[in-house]
């Protein structure tokens, strides 16, 4: 049993402003603690496991997975009936998670498994940091619940509180990539956030002791309702769970598809979580500043604009109206279940276990899409899937049945039938709705808006129109030639077939990352040794780098290549020269070796054994001075891994260099300016560095302008390069920062890219 439920009490008016500033505060920094050492930690993480993407989604898991520990915590600790068992309870949990700071990487987990990275990775985050992030989750509903009982009068509803929380997070999560990661190095974020999980402990004392000066118990009207409220039935509770994990899932799916088959631009996961946060700040506002109504009357049309854009291939999209419709409809579909969720909430003796619901379905959510889905799934098909299920976070309402409803819902019968049928037979029909793909599912998509928002009808009949136009997607794709996907941890990469057979292509979302000619002009099959293209043609730079070390050293060379792709440098080498490769992808590795996707291993390097692993671990056991060429070349969709691009990883390449070595690193990239980076971390090693960032000047297709910097003792030692005209000899920027394990600025990357546009 708990103590009555206090709302207007004996204190003071100054007394309940105090409380209320006190516990506001405390909550709020709580929230910003919280959400900003998840970034913090993860990139502390991120050079483990490549620098991966993934690494994000598995964080995500672990902190809902740990937040629904935290609130179940605050849940149970809550029913005490003497106040003193909470407070101090409480506290001695923070107390003792301060002593683990700060934070580190746990003894024992410096090197990842050959397999199974994401339950390494929660075990890794559970040993290192789950003691404190299991402490901060509970402050929220337990603080809440907390003010409840100091009887201040607006105990009666306190979920604004909760805003006060996610306005803590928000802030936290945008001022992470704009503030704390250009100015300050992890070591300092990190000793700045164990000095606020200090100041926090003395805040929630504050609050403790503001609560056991509360009177033991009140008399207020309104507590009085609240304490005959019978409690929420269990399809209640089922409900906010569902409620709270479709977007939660969806928060993750349209990360993962934004990032991969939109634009694999850095630091894309911040938009979509912000306003995942933001969702929580307005629903539980006392005035909403967008009004429940609204929202519920958008999400159909949200949904069916979602279902168009999906319709579109990466080809023919805008990119800022693509990327924009996708966040804004996920702001709206969120909107919407939050808006449910905040609408049904309990009276306020139930607050601890409503929010155990909440975060149990945010688990629920994230583990689908964020572990679930990518052993399931080739593609980001959670996407869909997740898009689906919100139609069912629509309320019943009062359905209109005009007379010729039953019309309607023969007319989608027979759709339906026509449409799927089509697609597994030939000729014009199936030929027809092939090239009107967009026309028709927009139809079907508009025909779900009407259904709910003139026709009002239940949702189960707006998901059977919803799920319709989405396997439309699926049985009509707009990719032109034929397209196999091949989804790991490390991300999807497609390998597509162009439409006229003559190339395969390698994609990572939408950047390519290889090609090889397969076809001549005439459609007879290439023979013989492929010719390496798109980055790696022999008149690019790439290309001219590795004649010229040759060249220097007069016979065959010993080269390092970190990064297989598809496959393409095993060509570019020469008879009795050894060229060892370092990959971190397995599936990367696999269909790379596949002849049937591209053949430059199978002819050029059958018997190829790369090392498996991150190139950051594996690369520093080589014997030193081994090589004449260190070829870089790791991507993370469209980014080198920030931790292959530091001044401590240049001294790694450094130290495998033969005397007369050199280092190359391609940084061709739509979103970031790398080449300054290269240039400083490897000044910082007294190297030298040329920058080669123009077109070798080749008409053909998949050919394409290349980015690099090669690095070296002396100049002598890049031969020819030196004396040419591409290739410039670049000194660091002044009052640029040199990249480091402990310090990076991927938003000063990507604002000199904004700034001084492509090379």
């Amino acid at each position: 049993m708990t103590e009555p439920i206090l709302a207007a009490s004996p204190n003071s008016p100054a007394r309940n402003r105090q409380i209320l500033i006190v516990y506001t505060i405390a909550i709020f920094v709580s929230a910003l603690l919280l959400f900003s050492v998840q970034p913090l930690f993860t990139k502390m993480v991120l050079p483990r496991l490549g620098g991966s993407p993934a690494v994000w989604s598995v964080a995500m898991v672990f902190f809902q997975s740990l937040l629904l520990a935290g609130y179940a915590y605050a849940h149970g600790l809550s029913r005490f009936a003497d106040r003193r068992v909470s407070v101090v309870v409480h506290l001695l949990l923070l107390v003792v998670a301060l002593l683990t700071l700060p934070l580190a990487i746990a003894t024992g987990w410096g090197t990842p498994p050959a397999s199974g990275y994401e339950l390494w990775l929660l075990g890794l985050f559970a040993v290192s940091i789950g003691l404190p992030f299991f402490a901060l989750a509970a402050n929220n509903p337990l603080l809440q619940a907390w003010f409840v009982r100091t009887g201040h009068p607006d105990g009666r509803d306190p979920y604004f509180l909760y805003a006060a929380s996610n306005i803590g997070s928000f802030l936290a999560l945008l001022s992470y990539p704009v503030l704390l990661e250009p100015l300050l190095t992890l070591r300092l974020q990190n000793l700045m956030w164990t000095a606020g999980y200090g100041v926090l402990i003395l805040l929630i004392a504050a609050c403790g002791v503001l609560l056991l000066r509360a009177p033991a118990t009140a008399a207020a009207d309104s507590a009085a309702g609240d304490s005959d409220a019978p409690a929420p039935a269990w399809l209640t509770v089922a409900r906010w769970v569902f409620l709270a994990a479709v977007p939660s899932g969806l928060l993750i799916a349209v990360t993962a598809h934004i990032s991969t088959d939109v634009a694999a631009a850095p630091l894309l996961w911040v938009l979509p979580l912000s306003l995942y946060l933001l969702t929580w700040v307005l629903v539980f506002q006392s005035r909403p500043l967008l009004p429940h109504k609204w929202m519920l009357a958008l999400q159909p049309i949200a949904i069916a604009v979602i279902v168009v854009l999906l319709a579109y291939s990466a080809s023919e999209h805008n990119l800022l109206l693509t990327l924009g419709g996708h966040l804004v409809c996920f702001f709206i579909i969120a909107m919407a279940c939050h808006g449910e969720l905040a609408r049904t909430r309990p009276p306020a003796r139930y607050l601890t276990g409503f929010y155990v619901a909440l975060s149990f379905g945010g688990m629920v959510g994230g583990l689908f899409a964020g572990l679930v889905a990518p052993y399931t799934f080739s593609w980001i098909a959670e996407y869909p899937i997740l898009l689906a299920l919100a139609v069912l976070c629509r309320p019943p309402l009062p359905e209109r049945r005009p007379q010729w409803s039953l019309a309607i819902w023969l007319l989608i019968a027979a759709l339906a039938a026509v449409l799927i049928t089509s697609a597994f037979t030939s000729g014009k029909l199936h030929e027809w709705f092939a090239t009107n793909r967009v026309l028709v599912i927009g139809d079907v998509a508009a025909l779900g808006v009407f259904i709910a928002v003139v026709l009002r009808a239940a949702p189960a009949k707006l998901l059977a129109t919803v799920v319709l136009a989405l396997v439309l997607i699926r049985l009509y794709p707009a990719d032109e030639g034929r397209i196999e996907t091949v989804r790991s941890f490390f991300g999807v990469h497609k390998i597509q077939v162009t439409a006229d057979g003559r190339f395969h292509v390698l994609l990572h979302g939408t950047t390519i990352h290889g090609a090889e000619r397969v076809l001549n002009d005439d459609g007879t099959p290439v023979t013989g040794r492929p010719e390496p293209i798109s980055y790696y043609h022999k008149d690019g730079g790439i290309g001219q780098a590795i004649t010229a070390i040759r060249e220097r050293k007069g016979g065959p060379i010993r080269v390092a290549v970190i990064g297989l792709g598809s496959g393409t440098l095993t060509c570019a080498s020469a008879p009795d020269e050894h060229w060892r490769f370092f990959e971190i992808d397995q599936s990367m590795i696999d269909t790379a070796r596949d002849p049937k996707y591209f053949s430059f291993v199978s002819k050029c390097a059958p018997d190829l054994q790369p090392v498996v692993g991150d190139a950051r671990l594996t690369f520093a056991h080589e014997p030193d001075g081994a090589y004449d060429l260190i070829i870089v070349d790791a991507y993370s969709s469209d980014a080198i891994p920030i931790h292959l691009a530091t001044r401590e990883a240049m001294a790694i390449y450094q130290a495998k260099l033969a005397p007369q070595g050199a280092v190359l690193m391609h940084v061709s990239n739509r979103h970031l300016e790398l080449a300054s980076v290269a240039v400083g971390i490897a000044d910082a090693n007294g190297l030298k560095s040329w920058v080669a960032s123009q077109d070798a000047g080749r008409d053909a297709e998949y050919i394409f302008a290349t980015s690099v910097v090669i690095s070296a003792r002396q100049a002598a030692d890049i031969g020819r390069l030196a004396g040419n005209d591409d290739w410039t000899l670049t000194a660091p920027r002044a009052g640029d920062r040199v990249w480091t394990d402990d310090y990076s600025n991927v938003l000063g990357a990507v604002w000199r890219r904004l700034r001084d546009g492509e090379d």
